[in-house]
């Protein structure tokens, strides 16, 4: 695994439509996106204090966060994910997890975790005990995306993002409640250097790359 470079960016629908009409041109179209786009569950954990909240928020450079995810409600491709930040890069592990193990985490049921192979699982259990996490938030959103191999670039687009605090629901609710923005985030993911005709369709006029989470952002609407 290695720290990689990320952009994010706030568009519009019309932004939107015109970047993935170009992007359709010269990238393929994300694996996953078999039908046009995915749904994507994230269920995000932190502590009594929002620490994970309150570090991105406080912006500071070296900051990791946990979450079990999944696409299309499709329970037999479960992860969990831990994405660390430091100084502007962005590292994401993950380890499989099915669904008995995913309803036990939420239901509290996190010894076994000590017990798995996975050196991932072995930290989330160490973090779970000693930061005292707790799932926190659902956050659901559509998403496109396409990757482009030289620079091993990955582009894209979620739309549509809502959220609960709750976790109950993380296999049976068909979408979380509130919605947390009616804007569009792109990403932008490269290794070591970002190919000039990526940048040139990915440019925005008059805008210039910015943070966002959409962990925090749910938690503060």
């Amino acid at each position: 695994m290695k720290y990689r470079h990320e952009l994010k960016h706030i568009i519009n629908t019309a932004d939107f439509l015109a970047l993935t009409s170009k992007l359709g041109f010269i990238a393929e179209p994300d694996e996953h996106m078999k039908n046009g786009a995915y749904f994507v569950r994230s269920l995000y954990f932190d502590n009594y204090s929002d620490k994970v909240m309150r570090d991105k928020i406080d912006g500071l450079s070296v900051r990791e966060k946990f979450r079990i995810r999944f696409y299309d409600m499709d329970d037999s491709f479960i992860r969990l994910e831990k994405k660390s930040k430091l100084h502007g890069l962005c590292m994401k592990q993950s380890a499989v997890l099915n669904r008995e193990q995913t309803e036990r985490i939420i239901g509290g049921d996190t010894d076994f975790l000590a017990e798995e192979k996975d050196p991932l699982l072995n930290e989330f259990y160490a973090k779970l005990t000693s930061l005292c996490l707790r799932p926190k938030s659902i956050v659901d959103y559509t998403r496109q995306a396409y990757v482009y191999p030289y620079g091993n670039v990955r582009i894209t687009f979620d739309y549509g993002i809502r959220s609960v605090n709750s976790a109950e629901d993380f296999f049976t609710r068909e979408s979380a409640d509130v919605p947390v923005t009616n804007t569009v985030i792109m990403e932008v993911k490269y290794d070591d250097f970002l190919p000039q005709i990526i940048a040139d369709i990915t440019c925005l006029e008059g805008r210039q790359s910015e943070s966002f989470s959409k962990y925090a952002a749910a938690r503060y609407i």
